[in-house]
């Protein structure tokens, strides 16, 4: 689950609960053609998810490369592979926290097939068909690199 946005400092045996790879692990952009975006969702174009210490981070990455604020935070244990396919915790939006969910698949339909990450950020946690609560935001995401940016 998540904890909080604060205490972004690590020891060094805290270091290894953060696995050094895992399938959430690298840049990723939105993967829509002609993607719109609101100021705040801006923000989630493209991250970079990497290990942060014993946890790992999700930092906003501008369209000119530069590393922006950190978004969300994860502990560690859960970026690894055999863990569920999804995560829930909680994500920044604007200057207030929203609940965030993140599922990571394989996409066999795509040719070739690609890892995705599907994110939801809004006020609870069901953001299926039925349910009252409309995403804030939603994208699907295409990994395109490895990460490099760092939480601040």
């Amino acid at each position: 689950m998540s904890i909080g946005l604060l205490g972004m400092a690590a020891s060094t045996s805290a270091l290894a609960n953060a696995p050094a790879t895992s399938l959430y692990y690298g840049r990723w952009t939105v993967a829509e053609e002609r993607p719109v975006f609101t100021a705040r969702g801006k923000l989630y174009k493209t991250i970079d998810i990497a290990p942060c210490g014993k946890d790992f981070c999700g930092v906003s990455v501008t369209d000119g490369g530069k590393c922006g604020p950190t978004l969300f935070r994860f502990l560690g244990k859960r970026a690894r592979d055999d863990s569920d396919d999804y995560l829930r915790g909680h994500g920044l939006w604007g200057k207030v926290k929203k609940n965030i969910v993140i599922y990571s698949y394989t996409d066999d339909e795509a040719t070739p097939v690609t890892r995705t990450l599907e994110l939801y950020l809004g006020d609870g946690y069901d953001f299926g068909e039925r349910s009252a609560n409309m995403p804030k935001f939603h994208a699907n995401y295409a990994r395109k690199a490895a990460a490099i940016c760092k939480a601040k």
